[in-house]
């Protein structure tokens, strides 16, 4: 394994985390966090030190297996620890760490990313680099772990988080909340969301939900959300069953720039949902991220386009089920749009800096539209079931995706996939060939 060349200075290849355990103790008021991580992973690679990423906290005190000898040193992004002896290839450890500080977003390229201090609350936005700004972490989007995160805060407050509520106690003005997260799960992915929330069940069919929400502007957020149920049976129909063990939506009181997914959640700002289905598309888009994305990973940040051309496409589908543009009609509108801009974007490799430049999400959604034109229907949405059932809480890669859908419609689709992802010139939208 190497490192990540979008994002070099990210995670440590030489290992892979089997699981983490989080038990942080905050105070909202302050945005003081005191935590201790442990950290088991296994080494795929003899281990003389090994780097975990943290930024913005302070480490006080860290052990691997327990021993005292362990040795470790803080740059600003970085925590790189020193066991009392070499780690073999194959063999399982574990690093504790104690850490403290008053955490906040980190300054990357793509923006401020991370913790966030809302005006009585957190959220965490940590797409593509800001899991370390709440723990130490192997922060690469393809080392998937299972999480027990448990916090302690003020009474008062509510918590979400990824997984499953295991309980909450409270005593003495102070709630404990732990969430048990049983799916492998990219760092990335990690949520945690607190704040004066109300909370309700959220229908889904067979699918568990809850909402929270600012009790002051429940209508308007739970007739936005109406869609949901028709979304998620129309997305099990194309993609296959929902792989996530529930789905959590949560609605900030502050006004957020974008919603973002999470493992089995997606968080908006009050500003998202108005009321009159503003941001139908969105709603769409961050539940599908559940197949695309959270439960079919990616190796690599390059592959970006495997999640979000992916979840746009389903923007379009949902379009055409609600009596909206159909799917061809979206594609011939957005193609019309891309021609306008500037060719100077490769898809399946659109650099660091562009890697969420709209222009791969819609390019992205129109290779797939461009693949249904040449396969069919019955094929399409057959390659991507499979696909999504292949690779189902794994990792996924372009070149993989190709194959599959070769091998499933016994077309030879590497010309059109190198139009649409490798050349910069956007190409046409194929005539259909195959009728269903």
């Amino acid at each position: 394994m190497t490192v990540d060349p979008y994002a070099p200075h990210s995670g440590d290849p030489s290992y892979h985390v089997l699981e983490y355990r989080l038990i942080l103790r905050y105070r909202v008021l302050t945005n003081r966090l005191d935590g201790e991580a442990t950290i088991i992973a296994v080494a795929d690679e003899r281990l003389d030190s090994l780097r975990l990423d943290l930024v913005g906290l302070k480490a006080a005190r860290v052990r691997v297996d327990g021993e005292k000898r362990t040795s470790f040193r803080q740059s600003n992004r970085r925590l790189t620890v020193t066991p009392a002896a070499p780690i073999a290839p194959g063999q399982e450890f574990r690093v504790s760490v104690r850490y403290s500080g008053s955490p906040g977003p980190r300054t990357s390229r793509w923006g401020q990313v991370g913790w966030e201090h809302l005006e009585d609350g957190i959220l965490v936005a940590s797409q593509p680099v800001g899991a370390p700004t709440w723990y130490p972490c192997n922060d690469r989007p393809s080392d998937k772990a299972h999480y027990r995160i448990e916090v302690t805060l003020e009474e008062g407050y509510t918590v979400a988080a990824t997984g499953e509520l295991a309980s909450c106690v409270s005593s003495s003005g102070r709630s404990t909340w732990t969430f048990v997260d049983a799916l492998p799960t990219a760092s990335y992915l990690v949520a945690l969301y607190i704040g004066r929330y109300r909370s309700e069940a959220l229908p889904l069919g067979p699918v568990p939900g809850t909402v929270y929400y600012p009790a002051e502007i429940r209508g308007r957020i739970l007739t936005d959300l109406e869609g949901l149920p028709g979304m998620m049976a129309l997305f099990e129909r194309s993609f296959g069953p929902y792989p996530m063990g529930r789905y959590d939506v949560v609605i900030t009181p502050d006004a957020l720039e974008i919603p973002l997914e999470s493992q089995g959640m997606a968080v908006y700002g009050s500003n998202h949902l108005d009321g009159r289905g503003s941001s139908e598309r969105l709603v769409a888009h961050e539940l599908a991220h559940q197949w695309f994305g959270n439960s079919v990973g990616i190796a690599s940040w390059q592959d970006i386009w495997l999640n979000e051309g992916f979840c746009c496409y389903a923007e379009w589908l949902w379009s055409e089920e609600s009596g909206g543009l159909s799917a061809h009609q979206q594609a011939k509108h957005h193609h019309a749009l891309l021609a306008d801009l500037p060719q100077d974007l490769v898809t399946s490799d659109p650099g660091a800096h562009e890697m969420f430049d709209d222009r791969v999400y819609k390019r992205g959604a129109l290779t797939l539209h461009a693949l249904r034109r040449v396969v069919g229907d019955e094929d399409f949405f057959e390659i991507l079931r499979t696909w999504c059932d292949l690779k189902r809480h794994g990792i996924g890669r372009t070149p993989e995706f190709i194959t599959l859908a070769e091998e499933l419609s016994g077309v030879d689709l590497r010309p059109l996939f190198s139009q649409w992802l490798d050349q910069l010139k956007l190409p046409k939208i194929p005539h259909r060939t195959k009728r269903d």
